[in-house]
Parts: structure tokens; C-alpha cells; sequence
């Protein structure tokens, strides 16, 4: 196995809800190594999305170790915690989250804006995003010129725009027709393979998971095989 990007040791999640403690992760070991495409798959409530806010410093564990990149992230302080996350994951969502009244290209500088970046860097980096997900002649129309799938790339270039070396993706494919989903996962896996990205995706769908190097299944919070 090459170098590791993740490291989980004995990462437990619980909260109360009402009266009752739940725990969708609990006590789960996982390694990811550093360049590798992994697809988690499992049903609702299985754990999978806690476990992706977990690795993207959106949440913290209950208990357990969570080094990323050579930092224990389950012991920063939250200002710290959100810091390492500016410049060290991209997260890619299902519906996109982009802002309708901005263009593609506004919309990619935005993880840049409170960079210290010059305006010209900024201008050259996202330039280079959307031209690695190929829209780079489309960067000045807004979400509701663009299909499905060229919302979803234009997302990937807002993720990648900071050159984070993690990537987490939930449900990358849910919203979109099969052309556009093989799409997304060859971009995915051109990232993982001729860029270095570690990348974690959410997914429930078999044919999306095969695009990945390695499969993991989570039940009720423990992993149960990989493939």
C-alpha cells in the first residue's frame, strides 16, 4: 500500500436525539492511501455520510484517532479545524451548492477570496481548474446555462481550485443521467490517477462504485468488507 492520506483508528460518532444516544459510527479502523480512489457504499443510515464529515473536518469524533495528511484532526481546536480544511479537502455534493447568480468562474474563485492569493493567482488558478474539468469556454455562463453535468464539473473546479490533496465526494452522481455520471467519474478517477487525489465517495450506486479502485461497505456504523 502506498503512503497513507488516512488513518482512523477507533473512530466512534454519538449524539443524543431526544432521550436516546445514537451512534452511527462506532469504534471503526480504516486506512486510505495517499493517491487512492475509495467508494463507500451502504444503506441509509449506515454511517457513510458521518464518516465523510468526519474526514472533512465538517464534524469531529466522539472518541478515536483521525490523522489526514499527517495531522490528528480529532485534536483541533475548531478556529484550527477549520483553518486545515480551507487547504485540505474539497468536498463535492450531490446538488452542487453552487450560487445561482454567479458565474462558473465566480463560482470556482470562491474557496479563494479569503486566500492571500494576488487577484492574478486567483484568476490563474481557477482558470486552470475549469480547464482541467474542460469547461473553460463556458466559464462566464451562470448554473442555469449549464446542463446537470456541467454543474457537477463546475463543482469538481471549486473543490480542486485550492489543490487540496483530499477530496470527498456524497453522492457525486445521484442527480445525473449515466453519460453524464461516466463523465464525472472518469474526471474523478483522471484526478486520483494523474493528479495524486486521495478521493472518498459516497454512493449508492454499484456501477458508480466500480469506477473506483476499492469498494468499503459500511452496516450501522462497522465496516463490513472490502472489495
Amino acid at each position: 500500500m502506498n503512503e497513507p492520506m488516512i488513518q482512523c483508528r477507533g473512530i466512534s460518532k454519538s449524539y443524543r436525539k431526544g432521550n436516546n444516544v445514537v451512534t452511527p459510527l462506532d469504534a471503526l479502523d480504516l486506512d486510505v492511501a495517499k493517491g487512492e480512489f475509495l467508494a463507500m457504499m451502504g444503506p441509509s443510515g449506515s454511517g457513510k455520510t458521518t464518516l465523510l464529515n468526519l474526514l472533512s473536518g465538517i464534524d469531529s469524533p466522539s472518541a478515536g484517532s483521525l490523522v489526514i495528511a499527517g495531522t490528528d484532526i480529532a485534536n483541533l481546536s475548531r478556529r484550527d479545524l477549520t483553518r486545515w480544511r480551507a487547504s485540505h479537502v474539497g468536498y463535492i455534493f450531490q446538488l452542487y451548492h453552487l450560487v445561482p447568480v454567479l458565474t462558473a468562474f465566480e463560482n470556482v474563485e470562491l474557496p479563494l477570496l479569503l486566500s492571500p492569493l494576488s487577484k492574478k493567482e486567483r484568476h490563474r488558478r481557477v482558470e486552470t481548474a475549469l480547464a482541467l474539468v474542460d469547461l473553460g469556454d463556458r466559464m462566464h455562463h451562470t448554473p442555469s446555462e449549464l446542463s446537470g453535468g456541467q454543474e457537477q464539473r463546475v463543482a469538481i473546479a471549486r473543490a480542486v481550485v485550492a489543490d487540496p490533496p483530499l477530496l470527498v465526494a456524497d453522492e457525486p452522481t445521484g442527480d445525473l443521467d449515466r453519460e453524464a455520471a461516466n463523465r464525472i467519474l472518469e474526471l474523478l478517477r483522471q484526478l486520483a490517477r494523474d493528479h495524486g487525489k486521495t478521493i472518498v465517495m459516497v454512493t449508492h450506486d454499484a456501477k458508480a462504485a466500480a469506477a473506483a479502485d476499492r469498494t468499503l461497505h459500511l452496516e450501522k456504523g462497522q465496516l463490513l468488507s472490502s472489495t
